[in-house]
């Protein structure tokens, strides 16, 4: 079976946004009497501070200019959370998010700036406030709806308080968050009318939440259909945390969220200064070597046909995670070559937003913090520009995007690969050490004898003689970056 994934995502930087902490306009008319937390309060006490999808457009121009052309956007359906994984409503936009209103002035805003929007799909189970949810808790058997869940007796227990368990099906058990019973026929139904609805209104794809709890290929076979259909350049990419080859032949999701590349990088750029304590998803980050580095960089792209490989969307962090920073224990040169690293290679590098201007936090609430408008004397400046730099690099060399790789070199803590489309090269090189390091030779093929390379990334101009650059010079904790002419 032949493979494609949407080609506008080999070309995008995307910016993942937690709406209610990212921005907050004075546009959403709330009823009288809510009370919101004050922006920029502790995550840990939970709440709402009130960010919204006008907030989020108003921003636009802040994000273009940043270098973002893509937007990936967590929960935004009517929910009672923060963080909107509990969804009520499926067919309308939460209304202290602003509603349906305020999402098509985003979307249409976006779209005028060329910026994609994609958004989080939340399909394997829903809120207790979800209307068929609630049918049979008012009605218990006597519901049309009983089969749209797994209900074990009765009566229900929505808010067990008395010790016993739930006895209904629950993602982690969670009386919050009761499962759909997907293997109905009315729940595929439902959902692949909301998977359409919502390309239809314009969205450019979905970022599908918890794939592998509906571990029924023929659903996902027909939901890509659906998408597919509606526009066969949307997105769907599926928050799965470890190598999934079963599940990308091309035939369900485009891409997973890329985890094992942010582990690696996290472990070789950030050797000395990793924790190791946390474990998001259930994996723990290791100290990598460069050779250990190496391989599993070469094993990752070995896994899934090119298209796929091309189209993942490569976060370093989320929020599901610690914020890079905090993983990287304050060392803001490894948050440099993890980012730049992210930029340079195959799949669309996703920021994850205020690691630009420095924000940090610890495992989820604690990485959901309030973006800080309104206080730009902490913002991280000099960060700000690497970050716009390295996404700028990104966009301007097609390359970056869509070349093929070959890895040149992995040794004493100098990795380097070439990227190649056509005419133009790429030579990458990093180098995690803390020493100037002069490569004596590079060998980056016979293809480029007699062809000058120049420095995009740093300074040095190069020429490839029998194959090989010689002498090149790349600084300490940091990275070289030279470019062919077309």
């Amino acid at each position: 079976m032949s493979v494609q994934t949407p080609e506008w995502v080999k070309r995008a930087v995307f910016y993942q946004i937690f709406p209610d902490r990212f921005a907050k306009s004075n546009r959403v008319k709330h009823p009288l009497g809510l009370h919101f937390k004050a922006w920029g309060t502790a995550p840990e006490e939970q709440g709402y501070q009130g960010g919204d999808l006008y907030g989020i457009a108003e921003r636009l121009d802040y994000l273009s200019d940043l270098g973002v052309n893509a937007l990936y956007l967590n929960p935004i359906f009517a929910s009672a959370s923060n963080h909107r994984y509990h969804t009520y409503d499926y067919f309308n936009v939460d209304p202290l998010l602003g509603g349906n209103d305020a999402f098509r002035y985003l979307l249409d805003q976006a779209h005028r700036r060329n910026i994609r929007v994609v958004i989080d799909g939340v399909f394997n189970h829903t809120g207790r406030g979800f209307w068929q949810f609630h049918h049979i808790l008012e009605n218990g058997g006597n519901s049309p709806y009983i089969d749209w869940f797994n209900v074990h007796d009765w009566p229900l227990r929505p808010y067990p308080e008395d010790g016993r368990p739930i006895n209904y099906d629950a993602w982690w058990g969670l009386a919050a968050l009761p499962k759909l019973n997907v293997n109905n026929p009315g729940v595929q139904e439902f959902i692949f009318n909301v998977a359409k609805y919502w390309i239809d209104f314009g969205i450019d794809g979905w970022r599908l939440d918890v794939p592998l709890e509906i571990n029924n290929p023929p659903f996902w076979q027909e939901f890509r259909r659906v998408v597919k259909a509606a526009n066969p350049e949307a997105y769907i990419v599926a928050e799965i945390w470890h190598e999934a080859p079963d599940w990308l032949q091309g035939d369900r999701f485009d891409a997973i969220m890329n985890y094992v590349q942010s582990r690696l990088a996290y472990g070789f750029f950030g050797a000395s200064t990793v924790r190791n304590d946390e474990k998001p998803g259930g994996f723990a980050i290791s100290p990598l070597s460069t050779h250990q580095f190496a391989e599993g960089i070469q094993h990752m792209l070995n896994l899934y046909d090119w298209q796929i490989t091309s189209a993942q969307l490569n976060v370093m962090d989320t929020h599901d995670t610690p914020r890079m920073l905090h993983t990287l224990q304050g060392d803001e040169s490894a948050v440099r070559l993890c980012t730049l690293f992210q930029m340079t290679m195959p799949g669309a590098p996703c920021i994850y937003y205020g690691d630009e201007v420095g924000l940090t936090g610890g495992m989820d609430p604690g990485s959901r913090g309030a973006f800080p408008w309104h206080n730009e004397s902490i913002w991280n400046q000099s960060l700000l520009k690497f970050f716009k730099q390295a996404a700028t690099m990104r966009r301007r060399y097609s390359v970056l995007g869509t070349g093929n790789f070959t890895q040149l070199h992995g040794e004493r803590g100098v990795y380097a690969f070439r990227r190649t489309q056509g005419r133009q090269s790429a030579i990458v090189i990093f180098n995690a050490t803390n020493e100037k390091v002069v490569l004596p030779t590079l060998a980056v093929g016979n293809d480029l004898d007699h062809r000058y390379l120049q420095a995009v990334w740093n300074t040095g101009d190069y020429s490839v003689q029998n194959g090989t650059i010689a002498n090149i010079a790349i600084p300490p904790r940091d990275a070289l970056v030279l470019m062919t002419g077309q």
